[in-house]
């Protein structure tokens, strides 16, 4: 196979706060995997705290490429074993659009490829830190637009778990009745906080707390389940299916990631890992476009909760690819992902 690359700048409607700071704009990588026939396409998007971007994944591939020569892009294992170097965003890209190569090569959607069904579940929205007059404007726009019921709300703000609990009190308040509302701290509490906060949020009605530790917080995982009154998710921690296996007694689930962990294949090892400690799954998203979305949609009927949302937060989306209907991510029902650039 051959390769070929295209960077893109990609700029958010809204800019996402997190408890590590905020992202308005990306360079995300496009990877086309061709041959004389068909072309595949991939995508990596950076990842800010594993210091991964576009540049990089770059090179990594076109270092790879000369290995790729004489393979096809349907020997999925052949290119896991040769990429098995380069970061995991990079490999994502690749495996992906080795996927993209096939179905179309093949005559057959991607998740139908894998005998698999579309999700049935919907994507939650994300609202990141905001202050909370904003919060009162973003939560029932963005879940409006979108069709959704679920809703997933970044904490862990600088001013303390006082004000992460306003945020919440906010959201709330504003959310359309029904809606399931989801916590991610990313990393931004201690463990004192964390375990008032999840406390707090059993009671107050959140549906799960993720990330609720930061990297050095790990082993603290550990006492935070032993007292947990709701799910506790990881994400940050959890790279690929051994993490999943590591971790398995620290949390209640995990949330996957195609650029965390290298693409379609380990994000379905992950899956079957999850289930054979009795873990709920998430699959999850950086900042990607319909591209890569697309390819987490192909895999979306594994899962248990959908957080498929970045594409919808992009101005514009520089692809085509998987649909919203009713607040679910569908993945196309066409050859391969069913994704181009625009």
């Amino acid at each position: 196979m051959q390769l070929r690359f295209t960077r893109l700048t990609l700029k958010k409607k809204h800019p996402l706060q997190i408890s590590r700071g905020t992202s308005s704009d990306a360079e995300n990588l496009f990877v086309e995997v061709m041959d004389d026939q068909h072309v595949g396409l991939g995508e990596m998007a950076p990842i800010a705290y594993d210091r991964q971007n576009a540049e990089g994944a770059e090179i990594d591939l076109r270092d790879l490429a000369d290995k790729l020569v004489d393979v096809r892009p349907y020997q999925i294992s052949a290119v896991e074993k040769a990429a098995k170097e380069t970061s995991s965003t990079a490999r994502a890209a690749l495996i992906n659009a080795c996927y993209d190569w096939t179905g179309r090569a093949s005559g057959m959607p991607v998740h139908v490829l894998l005998g698999l069904e579309p999700t049935e579940h919907r994507t939650s929205i994300t609202v990141g830190i905001n202050p909370v007059e904003r919060i009162r404007e973003l939560v029932p726009e963005l879940i409006r637009e979108v069709g959704t019921d679920e809703l997933k709300l970044k904490l862990g703000r600088r001013e303390g778990i006082d004000a992460d609990k306003e945020a919440f009190c906010t959201a709330k308040e504003v959310a359309p009745p029904g809606t399931k509302i989801r916590v991610d701290a990313n990393g931004g509490w201690s463990i004192p906080d964390a375990i008032k906060m999840v406390k707090w949020l059993a009671q107050n009605g959140a549906g799960y707390v993720e990330q609720p530790l930061g990297f050095e917080d790990e082993r603290g995982l550990f006492e935070l389940k032993a007292i947990r009154e709701i799910p506790i998710f990881v994400d940050e921690y959890v790279r690929d299916s051994m993490d999943v296996a590591r971790l398995a007694g620290a949390c209640d689930g995990v949330n996957i990631k195609l650029m965390k962990c290298g693409g379609i294949a380990e994000a379905m090892r992950c899956v079957a890992t999850a289930r054979a400690h009795g873990l709920k799954t998430m699959i999850g998203c950086f900042g990607e476009s319909s591209v890569s979305i697309s390819a987490g949609a192909a895999i979306g009927g594994l899962f248990d909760y959908i957080d498929l949302d970045s594409h919808l937060n992009l101005d514009p989306d520089p692809a085509e690819g998987c649909s919203l209907q009713d607040g679910r991510i569908v993945p196309c029902d066409v050859p391969g992902l069913g994704v181009d650039l625009l």
